[in-house]
């Protein structure tokens, strides 16, 4: 049984749900997010909740309630809060600058390296070493995320590189720690 599935999801003041058929629209203060849903899946939108319910317990109705229920959650709380990631850049002369809505990088290249944002998103430069990702969907930020941190990923030699917040690099040891004096 899908326990996340069985969940209602609460929908907080100032957002809201708009159900038609497949397709589900969600309103909030930071924007919209419309999705288009399986269609053997019944949502319903009771007194502040919406339900997911499934025809019959296949595995792939199991496996489609869980996710559904979840992306719907994703999008009330994207509407309402939105998410964030954060980005550390790890290295001597590893910086980033805001330019307007882009991001100049530079990542000991040649060259700097410009990062325009997806879709609806918000690049910001908190400080020199410290990029912030925000948006309404979750996928779009994480993918946003992913991609700057894919221009240069840290080095487990040296830990230089663009790394999450709080993402830990196992460090491996170097030529001269291996086989020293042998």
């Amino acid at each position: 049984m899908s326990r996340i599935g069985k969940v209602p999801i609460a929908i907080p003041s100032g957002v809201e749900v708009k159900i038609d058929g497949t397709s589900v629209s969600v309103t909030g203060p930071r924007g919209e997010i419309i999705q288009t849903f399986a269609p053997s899946l019944t949502i319903q939108r009771e007194d502040g909740f919406v339900h997911v319910q499934r025809p019959n317990d296949e595995p792939m109705q199991r496996a489609l309630h869980g996710l559904t229920r979840t992306l719907l959650n994703n999008m009330v709380i994207g509407v309402s809060q939105g998410f964030d990631r954060v980005l550390e850049l790890v290295g001597t002369g590893y910086r980033a600058e805001q330019q307007g809505g882009n991001l100049t990088l530079q990542l000991g290249f040649s060259h700097s390296v410009t990062v325009e944002p997806l879709g609806d998103n918000e690049l910001v430069a908190e400080s020199q070493t410290r990029i912030i990702v925000r948006g309404v969907n979750k996928q779009v930020v994480g993918e946003q995320a992913a991609r700057i941190r894919k221009l240069r990923k840290p080095n487990p030699y040296t830990g230089k590189g663009v790394k999450y917040q709080g993402e830990v690099i196992r460090r491996k040891a170097g030529k001269a720690a291996a086989g020293a004096g042998v």
